[in-house]
């Protein structure tokens, strides 16, 4: 399913082959967590900015609509009209940072609804159902998301649940894959390496859930407020431990230099709400550095927001009139901007994978993280 192109240095070049399509590796999955890239975009513009991988939540699908009715319209692409791969995310990030109220057992976690307070009850089993329901090509596995910091003996005794959480979640996938009603029976499964900002507990559980032979494996629990140079360090400590022949995916990262540093370090697959997050603030990413559009420089600024840039936006608008549309809070506006950012996300991992291809990434990375970190003039 996943093949190892080529190396250079620690950066890898892959493809994963899915039942929807094939991923080429660097990736960045853009993130539409209720079904939707929140910014008006839709699937056709997700094919018109370049997306291989769409990334939706499972908590918040089986809040609203459901996954029952997902699945009865025929599983979560034929509901968003998309044919490209997605993945799902589990649920328990959101069930850890969104629950006010929750009780974690050996079970499961039970905890209230964020949106009418109704009680609920999820475990390794109940998120691989809803994720079955839902049909995503990709269906992470249901892990404990712990606060960082947090005591070492907390953190271990975390590691341990969500192996054995890992364990079921793998039995009830295999389960459910095998089932004749079920929509995608070549659903992939990707454990989470957790363990927090201790290298002993997350090589110890590299080395676990490896063991489990899964289609691909992340590293969870970091760029949740700690400095990028521990998430680094927890990366190069990891990244040893991972299946050479299996994708490797960090979580919620990040930064178009997180990005590139994670690249450089052994990793294959990203995901993050900044880039259509900081679009809808007018907060855009550029080949010259971050911009600013609603400063009062560009009130009348003739220009794209880059030259260089060929999205939708940059084609055929203005600062001036994106920022105007920012100013009077027209939902063009957001729109447009979020266009921007996710077509120069997925270009920059286009460049990134260009620069595999011809054996010069080190040189593209060294130039460039010093510039997308800056600000445009």
């Amino acid at each position: 399913m996943f093949e190892l192109i080529k190396n250079e240095n620690k950066a890898r070049r892959g493809r994963l082959v899915t039942v929807h399509g094939i991923v080429e590796t660097p990736v960045f999955m853009n993130v539409g967590t209720s079904a939707a890239i929140r910014g008006g975009l839709g699937t056709e513009d997700l094919y018109e900015i370049g997306c291989q991988v769409e990334l939706s939540n499972t908590y918040h699908l089986h809040i609203r609509p459901g996954d029952d009715l997902v699945y009865r319209m025929g599983g979560l692409h034929k509901f968003m009209n998309w044919d490209r791969p997605i993945l799902t995310d589990s649920g328990g990030f959101q069930v850890f940072s969104l629950a006010k109220l929750r009780k974690i057992k050996e079970e499961g976690v039970y905890f209230s609804s964020h949106i009418d307070g109704k009680k609920i009850f999820m475990g390794p089993e109940e998120s691989m159902q809803i994720q079955s329901r839902l049909a995503s090509t990709i269906a992470m596995a249901f892990d404990e998301c712990i606060e960082n910091p947090a005591e070492y003996k907390y953190v271990k005794a975390s590691c341990d649940r969500t192996y054995r959480w890992l364990v079921r979640c793998k039995a009830e996938m295999q389960r459910l894959n095998s089932l004749p009603e079920t929509i995608n029976k070549n659903q992939m499964l990707f454990g989470i390496n957790q363990g927090g900002t201790y290298e002993d507990l997350r090589t110890e559980h590299m080395k676990q859930i490896a063991e489990l032979d899964l289609d691909g494996y992340a590293i969870g629990g970091l760029a949740v407020g700690e400095p990028a140079e521990e998430m680094y360090r927890i990366i190069e400590q990891v990244e040893e431990y991972m299946p050479e022949n299996k994708p490797r995916y960090l979580m919620g990262v990040g930064t178009p230099c997180n990005i590139l540093e994670a690249v450089h370090r052994g990793i294959d697959f990203f995901d993050c709400v900044m880039p259509s997050r900081n679009a809808r603030h007018g907060n855009l990413f550029t080949w010259e550095g971050k911009l600013t559009i609603l400063n009062e420089k560009y009130k009348e600024d003739k220009n794209p927001i880059s030259l260089s840039c060929k999205c939708p936006a940059c084609k055929n608008h203005t600062r001036a009139y994106i920022r105007h549309l920012l100013k009077v809070e027209e939902m063009l506006g957001m729109r447009l901007c979020v266009l921007h950012n996710l077509y120069f996300y997925n270009e920059l991992m286009q460049k990134i994978r260009y620069a595999l291809d011809g054996g010069y990434f080190e040189s593209f990375y060294q130039k460039y993280v010093q510039i997308l970190g800056m600000r445009a003039e």
